[in-house]
């Protein structure tokens, strides 16, 4: 998944426009209607709960004292849904229950929380969506998005969108499966020859699920070019269930302007949630104040330290866990230093780091030398992770 976008439109506020308060899917209330997208390789449940709390608000923000300075719930969160990586059906539906719990493991400040699933086969997708269910998830997702090509070579992600017949028996047997609102995440079509959102939707409606999420790209394009948001406004106006938007969401302003241009019940981010964490909470204050606040260093500083030590947490005692832990670290580096000055140092000082510890402590140098005023190498300087870790290998379900 690609960390940078081509060229991406610059929006100004649209007067009167807000991100809406809240989005009913299948009787479960997203509150605000702003959802973090499954992310294969990054929205595992220490960032997921990462991301919750950096959208609270605190009982010092400005935002609306009716509505945020309250008892800490999920609706003072910025971020109303959170969703899990893309899991395997087939894999579900064969591991041992106690392997299971590593792929479907969430804590109960995750709710709502929709767990994501992929495959082709119709019973084994409603065997993981009963599994899903039976395990106390809100919602359960069909991943037809996935432009990777090791899940389309399996007929999974979007691979699927070139086989309408067998997403409606997909549809059919999976909602007969279970209770809890059954939603599918889908893209525009295989390519621009084959444009199928707006028949896929009706499809979804028909067969009894509770919202779709468009991801207003085709598969062939990947993440590459402009999302066409023009396909999500077309989507909207074909069904009555609740259309999610998704594609170039960088900032308050670009969710504002997709509500605008498409008229669509809610935003889905992706990419830009580990650049941002704050994101969601910006978008949040803005539609209680009209305006939002950006980062400080100390911020940032404060962002990722709570990070990798949440990180470090999950992993103790478990030498496994704690090597995962540390590679995390390095990945997520060239996502939070981003825009930093002298971010470059800071990183390769992380992958230089043999442990989670010195990885932690390298964080600590770099930031309270430059919150003390201290000079720090050119940021310039070609100091970046090797290409390897560089690439991020995250696919966006």
């Amino acid at each position: 998944m690609k960390k940078q976008w081509d060229n991406p439109a610059e929006y100004a506020m649209p007067e009167g426009v807000r991100v809406p308060a809240s989005v009913n899917i299948g009787g479960v209330e997203v509150a605000p209607a702003t959802v973090l997208a499954p992310m294969a390789g990054v929205t595992d449940t220490v960032f997921r709960r990462f991301i919750r709390n950096a959208s609270l608000f605190t009982h010092g923000d400005a935002a609306s004292a009716a509505e945020v300075d309250r008892e800490v719930t999920n609706q003072q969160s910025g971020c109303g849904l959170i969703m899990t990586e893309f899991t395997s059906a087939d894999g579900l539906s064969r591991m041992r229950e106690s392997k299971r719990k590593r792929y479907l493991t969430f804590y109960e400040d995750e709710h709502p929380i929709a767990a994501q699933i992929f495959g082709s086969n119709p019973e084994t997708l409603a065997e993981a969506a009963r599994i899903v269910e039976d395990t106390g998830f809100d919602l359960v997702d069909l991943n037809l998005g996935c432009p990777a090509k090791r899940v389309v070579a399996c007929n999974g992600g979007s691979g699927l969108l070139r086989d309408l017949p067998l997403i409606g028996r997909i549809f059919e047997e999976v909602r007969t499966a279970v209770k809890i609102p059954f939603t599918v995440k889908i893209r525009m079509g295989w390519n621009d020859n084959h444009i199928v959102c707006v028949p896929l939707a009706k499809m979804a409606e028909e067969c009894g699920l509770a919202a779709v999420s468009l991801h207003a790209r085709t598969r062939e394009q990947g993440y590459s070019g402009q999302a066409r948001w023009e396909y999500i406004a077309a989507t909207k106006d074909a069904v009555k269930i609740p259309v999610i938007g998704n594609g170039d969401i960088r900032t308050p302003e670009d969710a504002c302007a997709m509500i605008a241009a498409t008229g669509c019940d809610g935003v889905m981010i992706g990419r830009a949630a580990p650049s941002n964490p704050w994101i969601f909470r910006q978008i949040a204050q803005y539609t209680a104040t009209g305006r939002y606040d950006h980062p400080t260093e100390a911020d940032r500083y404060q962002m990722i330290r709570t990070y990798f030590e949440m990180l470090l947490a999950e992993g103790f005692e478990d030498p496994r866990a704690a090597k995962h832990a540390e590679g995390k670290m390095k990945q997520f580096a060239s996502w939070f230093t981003h825009g930093v000055p002298g971010g470059a140092v800071l990183r390769k000082a992380i992958y230089e780091a043999k442990t989670g510890e010195a990885i932690l402590a390298a964080v600590e140098r770099f930031f309270e030398s430059r919150l003390a005023g201290e000079a720090q190498p050119d940021a310039t300087e070609d100091l970046a992770f090797p290409p390897e870790l560089m690439t991020n290998t995250a696919c966006a379900g």
